[in-house]
């Protein structure tokens, strides 16, 4: 079997995995080549050495100089541990999971010209494909440069949009947006709208923009591209999985310099198992770190053996990969060009053409959206392109990816159209997602819902929604509808009631949640004085409101406590942006310390866990500070470990996901900042027993009501690390700080100086306090103890004790330590 990528061509024959190059592109493949010979080689399960007697004056033979093994990519997964992994893993989705509605899972030709296969032969559909649209997502890593690159591209559109309607006066030669701000305007982070994603730097949720591209390499035809910005943290993978199944393909940005990182090995399995079509861009190539990995190629030798580890289709390797700079507004196919403009060479940016041969690339390689055709007229066979007044007579169909809510529209669905035409004033019915559970006699009768009038067709054009003129969509359009049922959720159909589909459309399942918090009113000293919102069934139905359009959230009431609210969800960093979401909307609350989910293996009956995949980039002196820090009492093991000639070293690991619980505040202060954490969902495992931090320490907490004031946080800045200023409210059972020993230590901060006659010789002393350390939600949730809970308010957040009697609290940790103590005794004797 051949995979082909460009000028390299990948020879899989009797076990042995070799690289041939052809002579198309003599110097990156000679470029590729002797980077071969520096790297090592692991063939049928042995290191061998590379022999370089091979002459390159022969194609045929360069595949002999250059055998490799993706045992050379830090992130690479072999296929025989891919298939371990799939074994024990319970409730995660398969790596080659089958989406019949995904519209790239359906090939355009087969090899011998045979038109393409409907997604199920049990379906009442064929699949063909619209004309004039793609639909594809942009992926990336954090911090790639994703949300930069769509910027770009939508100066572009709206360059070449400008352009055409000026085509009379205009020649058209600002088609690149590299030279004119006309219908640019401001567009930095564009796709980063929210307050949050603007703080933090971070894209949170997914977005959907239209851009009404004019092709100037087909005589100014009007096309439309939807563009989908998605998350790239681990936390937020549902807003990844859900909006992959609304495109044709994908546009994977990789850092030029750093490579493919986890959370890039997860979005990109997760398209490859819906058959999606990939682009490659290896981004910010213009700086000089990305030099040596350009010229050697270990960028793209990195992600070929991360392609083939995930288990791309053959038409998968054909990707075609861009070289450029987002932030620049250049890209090239031409690797050599890349390294010339990084290298300052003059002369080398005018051959490097602006943003629009990425848009020019993906209506070249994404494939037109499928559409599912019921019975229309079938002219042109299967997979055959129709017009949009091909869909009058097909019935309506369309998943809800995004559910939201308008003051003036009310209730607005965002999703794909796969079947039939949809215009203002039509009337749809709701047809619920069907459950694995739901018996399939029942399944149609249990899923009708209520039926509603569509009030608005709307198209995303940036951030804003402009309604569509004339007021309709087809299938293969990603739009927005006004005036759907109230009822309507995340991965429902909504059809045409006059001419309805036989079932719902199938939309993808989510990975498990892996923690649960408790969520309750507040019942603090200050409970009331900052918020506005502060009773516990306020809470929960915001909660529950949260769960219509996030659906990696889950909550469910909690049985032991019928004032509390048990939320499920994915990781740290995603409970503590519905915390800050909900507090800066004036909900008061308190949180208490996560609980890993544990499930049962169906067969042996053993307790499972979550485990995670976390890759570490530290400076090498530090790699023996975070090796003993996961592997230790965190239970983690060393998979891999690598230096680079940067002197760096990167390291991956498999930790429960227990051990992961505040690692990162934490190794990022013994590491003096310079390590950098990537974490993703790997598979359920085998209990790993108790878990600690291996620091833990004692806290220092308050036993009096009143405003901390300088005098008395001075003298306790002795004992530990302060996480209070003065002036700020305190009370009894509030964590004010870290105590440097074990154990947590009574204290008073409002403690002022004493007021009196006498005289000392430090009466006029000045007194100096470190600014005290402040902890974000997340952050919190990972380091609180068991008996410790987040106060949350708009104004404040604190840590405090559960209990706030210090007398309580002690017979507590007396009892506790009698408890263990007869734990440890057990244990001795069942050894002797």
């Amino acid at each position: 079997m051949i995979f082909r990528r460009g000028a390299v061509s990948r020879v899989i024959a009797q076990n042995t995995t070799s690289w041939r190059f052809s002579a198309s592109n003599k110097n990156q493949c000679g470029r590729i080549a002797a980077s071969c010979l520096s790297l090592p080689v692991r063939n049928n399960g042995g290191n061998q050495s590379i022999s370089s007697s091979m002459s390159t004056s022969s194609p045929t033979r360069y595949h002999d100089l250059c055998r490799l093994h993706p045992i050379s990519s830090p992130l690479v997964q072999t296929l025989s541990q891919t298939q371990q992994t799939q074994k024990i893993n319970i409730g995660s989705p398969s790596i080659r999971q089958s989406a019949p509605f995904s519209s790239a899972a359906v090939n355009d030709t087969s090899e011998e010209g045979d038109s393409p296969p409907s997604s199920s032969t049990s379906k009442p559909y064929t699949i063909q494909r619209r004309q004039g649209v793609r639909n594809v997502a942009i992926v990336a890593h954090v911090d790639h440069g994703k949300t930069t690159l769509v910027d770009e591209l939508l100066k572009v559109a709206a360059s070449s949009t400008s352009s055409f309607n000026n085509i009379a006066n205009d020649d058209g030669n600002n088609a690149d947006g590299a030279d004119g701000e006309e219908g640019g305007g401001d567009l930095n982070r564009l796709m980063d709208s929210g307050e949050l994603e603007k703080e933090r730097g971070i894209t949170i949720t997914s977005k959907v923009t239209r851009l009404d591209y004019y092709s100037a390499e087909s005589d100014r035809e009007h096309m439309i591209i939807n563009v989908v910005d998605t998350p790239g943290h681990a936390d937020f993978a549902g807003e990844v999985d859900r909006i992959l199944s609304t495109v044709d393909g994908i546009v994977l940005v990789v850092d030029a310099a750093e490579g493919p990182k986890s959370q890039t090995k997860y979005v990109l399995s997760r398209a490859l198992s819906l058959g999606l079509k990939p682009i490659v861009v290896l981004n910010k190539a213009d700086r000089s770190e990305s030099i040596g990995r350009l010229e050697s190629g270990e960028t793209e030798l990195e992600l070929m053996d991360l392609f083939e580890a995930l288990g791309a289709e053959e038409e998968q390797m054909e990707y075609r990969t861009l070289f450029g700079s987002a932030r620049g507004g250049w890209i090239t196919e031409d690797v050599g060009v890349a390294v010339g403009i990084a290298s300052g060479e003059e002369g080398r940016r005018e051959e490097a053409v602006g943003m629009k041969g990425l848009l020019e690339a993906i209506l070249k390689d994404i494939p037109a959206p499928a559409v599912h055709w019921y019975g229309g007229s079938n002219e042109g066979g299967n997979g055959s392109e129709k017009e949009e007044g091909d869909f009058e007579v097909e019935p309506f169909s369309m998943t809800a990816t995004t559910v939201g809510y308008d003051p003036y529209l009310g209730r607005t669905c965002t999703g794909r159209i796969y079947s039939g035409k949809v215009r203002m004033g039509d009337s749809i019915t709701l047809l619920r997602r069907q459950n694995e559970k739901d018996d399939e006699e029942n399944a149609n009768d249990n899923n009708s819902g209520p039926s509603a009038q569509v009030t608005g067709v709307f198209a995303n054009r940036g951030i804003s929604r402009a309604p569509l003129d004339p007021p309709f969509a087809c299938a293969g359009d990603i739009v927005t509808l006004s005036g759907v049922p109230d009822s309507l959720k995340v991965g429902d159909t909504l059809s045409s009631t006059k001419n309805m589909v036989p079932e719902p459309v199938d939309t993808p399942p989510l990975a498990p949640p892996t923690l649960s918090c408790l969520f309750g009113a507040n019942n603090g000293p200050l409970a009331g004085k900052e918020g506005t919102i502060v009773t516990s069934s306020r809470v929960r139905a915001r909660l529950m409101s949260e769960t219509d359009n996030n659906v990696t959230i889950t909550v469910e009431k909690c049985e032991s406590d019928a004032e509390k609210t048990v939320v499920l969800g994915r990781g740290e960093l995603q409970i503590g942006i519905l915390v800050e979401q909900m507090r800066r909307e004036g909900y008061e609350m308190i949180i208490t310390p996560p609980q890993i989910l544990t499930t049962t293996h169906p067969v042996t009956g053993e307790k499972l866990e979550p485990w995670e995949e976390v890759v570490i980039d530290v400076d090498a002196e530090y790699s023996g500070t975070v090796v003993n820090a996961l592997t230790g009492a965190r239970k983690g093991i060393l998979v891999e470990m690598m230096d680079d000639t940067h002197g760096k070293t990167r390291m991956k690991f498999e930790v429960p996901s227990r051990g992961l619980l505040g690692f990162g505040p934490e190794i990022a202060t013994a590491t003096r900042g310079t390590a950098v954490m990537h974490h993703c969902y790997l598979e359920d495992r085998e209990y790993a027993g108790m878990i600690g931090t291996g620091t833990e320490r004692g806290k220092l907490v308050s036993n009096e009501l009143g405003k901390a004031t300088l005098f008395a946080l001075e003298s306790l800045s002795a004992r530990g690390t302060l996480f209070v200023a003065p002036g700020e409210m305190v009370y009894p059972g509030m964590v004010i700080g870290e105590n440097n020993k074990s154990g947590d230590l009574e204290v008073n901060p409002v403690r002022a100086k004493a007021t009196s006659n006498m005289r000392t010789q430090a009466k006029d002393e000045k007194l100096y306090l470190p600014p005290p350390k402040k902890m974000s939600v997340e952050e919190l949730i990972g380091y609180m103890s068991e008996d410790e809970v987040i106060e949350v308010t708009p104004q404040s957040v604190r840590l405090r004790k559960l209990e706030l009697d210090a007398g309580v609290r002690e017979r507590a940790a007396r009892t506790k330590k009698k408890q263990m103590d007869a734990l440890k005794a057990n244990a001795k004797g069942g050894k002797k």
